[in-house]
């Protein structure tokens, strides 16, 4: 009985030791399946655009606290079942301008002349044109995170004026890195 009961709140003392690293990776992956929908969806709609020779949007819009990304295929601004879609909720959500770190490190290794049109936080559309780039001078930025857990990080993907999607990770209140 003794072995048991030693057992047990060995057990239990390495569970509540590895909980917190479990929950901290939990995050990270949300963070990281998070962003990297977002950018398929991007990539899915310039390519579509391309396939179609035609200009397409991607359509991002606010339901409650939830956001729906979906490739506009036909046209109409409302979300059809038949196109491609993506969710994002729970956890990680689309943040607005300045809810992440500074994003100067993001426009210095982008080039001196780069400027970044915030469009996460709001409704807003991507025009891809029948050959793959946006229909922006700008690169246009959709940060992802937790405003009520920033301990987590943060996530941008950036979409470039050619149509290219990035994605880059930063620590709360850290400098941004490229990771994808």
């Amino acid at each position: 009985m003794v072995e048991l009961a030693v057992s047990l709140s060995v057990a239990l003392i390495l569970t509540a030791v590895a909980i917190p690293s479990i929950t901290r990776s939990l995050r990270t992956y949300q963070l990281n399946d998070a962003a990297a929908r977002l950018s398929d969806e991007l990539k899915f709609t310039r390519f579509e655009a391309v396939r179609r020779n035609t200009q397409i949007n991607c359509q991002i819009k606010q339901f409650g606290t939830d956001w729906i990304v979906w490739t506009d295929s036909i046209s109409n601004g409302t979300v059809d079942p038949t196109e491609k879609q993506i969710l994002i909720s729970g956890f990680v959500t689309l943040l607005p301008a300045g809810a992440p770190p500074n994003s100067s490190t993001i426009t210095s290794k982008l080039g001196a002349n780069s400027t970044l049109t915030t469009l996460s936080g709001t409704n807003s559309s991507v025009t891809f044109d029948a050959r793959g780039a946006v229909l922006s001078l700008t690169a246009d930025v959709f940060y992802l995170g937790s405003a009520a857990n920033p301990e987590f990080g943060y996530r941008a993907v950036i979409l470039l004026p050619s149509g290219a999607v990035q994605i880059w990770t930063a620590p709360a209140g850290g400098t941004w890195q490229r990771i994808g």
